[in-house]
């Protein structure tokens, strides 16, 4: 659909001069915005599921599978960074060099390719049945409501009645308790669920600091000098390539020397607990916005010296190189947060609810992207109306430094946060589901 709203015209033809960018018909913009819809849902149901479905095809009874199912996490990442840089590095270029169609046609040809070779492993899949799987997590939470609202009623009744209608009562509702408790433990998977909250909302800022790689870092990268060469011209967006680049090359490290050195000492399978893994990535992400203030204050420095701050369409003389560090660190922050909140909301939850599970972790990133978006909304305003805005359109006029340094220093506090809502979730939860 992508693909084909950009070949979509106003009555097929342009009547804009020569020279001139035509806008996009209202068909066209409609056709894309709901195009773009189209691959959110699709991706709410295909992101949580399809990872839920590859770790259950590992035995967690199995020494060796067991063991094999932390490292799928990490090889799973593995393959998404790599199609990312491979994305990233070739299909900016067609966009920005050829045109858009062909840019969204390559992708939609590569998911299709990959749908038939999932397809064809249907029959060698592994599955699962669980006791009452064939009650969804809606129908169990009616079936609950109504035998809650039936024992509120019984309890209501007892006050009219003397002590034999009272035992009478008592027994019923005991009855209904039991009816409760042979309904899949609807309660008992709902706590389940909701005692992740804290771990949930404790990484929400590193959420927040994640988007502005893909949003004030590209805005950043096309203020420079990305000339390689003579004639090539690095696009800004392939700059985020330097992430999927560093967690192809990090992750193997990790899974193969990391991991075997840290199990020498801990014991663990795993080598490190999954919340220590978050709380190591969620450090690297408070240094990686600290780096970021610091090049971002820097090129406007070089920007004020050049006397290029009025003239936002020459580039700083600076080079894309000076932005690199932030992203490594970002790439490093990714294998070691991205992949421990992967496994970690996958093994804390019920076997029933893994995939709710995944869709929570999932959570953590669009909920952030929303808080970014608010707060860069609330700071344009106030900043705006005391004479200018820290997100200017010409940003050597802007400070996107000061909003680097506000994001390390919330990051900074939501580590503290995470810190104690772990110790408090690792000790409050040794005994229920192997506690991260």
């Amino acid at each position: 659909m992508l693909a084909f709203s950009t070949l979509l015209s106003s009555g097929g033809h342009h009547q804009c001069a020569s020279g001139q960018v035509c806008a996009p018909s209202t068909r066209q913009v409609a056709f894309f915005y709901a195009s773009l819809y189209v691959v959110a849902v699709a991706q709410g149901g295909h992101k949580p599921c399809v990872q839920a479905f590859g770790a259950d095809q590992f035995d967690p009874s199995d020494p060796e599978e067991s063991v094999s199912r932390s490292s799928f996490f990490n090889w799973w990442y593995f393959g998404m960074c790599g199609g990312t840089a491979v994305t990233l590095v070739f299909l900016s270029y067609v966009q920005d060099n050829i045109g858009w169609g062909l840019g969204f046609g390559i992708p939609c040809a590569v998911m299709a390719a990959a749908l038939a070779v999932f397809l064809l492993g249907t029959r060698t899949y592994r599955y699962y049945l669980t006791a009452g799987g064939k009650k969804g997590l809606l129908t169990r939470a009616g079936e609950a409501f109504a035998q809650w609202r039936s024992r509120r009623k019984a309890a209501s009744h007892e006050h009219g009645r003397d002590a034999s209608s009272e035992a009478s009562g008592l027994s019923v509702v005991d009855e209904e308790d039991q009816a409760v408790v042979g309904n899949g433990n609807f309660v008992k998977e709902a706590k389940a669920v909701l005692r992740l909250f804290p771990i949930w909302a404790t990484c929400l800022i590193y959420a927040v600091a994640f988007a502005q790689s893909s949003t004030f870092f590209t805005k950043q990268a096309s203020t420079l000098d990305r000339r390689i060469g003579d004639r090539f011209k690095v696009p800004p967006a392939a700059l985020q390539s330097f992430i999927s680049i560093t967690i192809v090359i990090f992750i193997p490290i990790y899974d193969r020397v990391i991991v075997p050195v840290s199990r020498r000492y801990s014991g663990r399978p795993s080598g490190i607990t999954m919340l220590q893994r978050i709380g190591t990535g969620m450090l690297l992400s408070l240094l990686s916005m600290v780096i970021a203030a610091l090049v971002e204050a820097r090129r406007l420095r070089i920007a004020r010296d050049a006397g290029v701050v009025d003239d936002p369409k020459v580039p700083v003389p600076m080079s894309l190189w000076w932005m690199v560090p932030q992203y490594v660190l970002f790439g490093a922050a990714d294998v070691f947060t991205m992949v421990g909140l992967q496994e970690f909301f996958y093994d804390q939850v019920p076997d029933k609810l893994r995939s709710l599970g995944l869709a929570l972790y999932l959570s953590i990133f669009g909920v952030g992207s929303f808080i970014s978006s608010a707060l860069v909304s609330v700071i344009d305003r106030v900043t705006t109306a005391r004479g200018q805005s820290w997100f200017a359109n010409n940003l050597n006029r802007g400070h996107v430094d000061y909003f680097y340094w506000l994001l390390a220093a919330l990051s900074a506090v939501e580590l503290l946060a995470y810190v104690f809502f772990a110790v408090v979730y690792k000790y409050k939860n040794k005994g229920a589901v192997h506690a991260g």
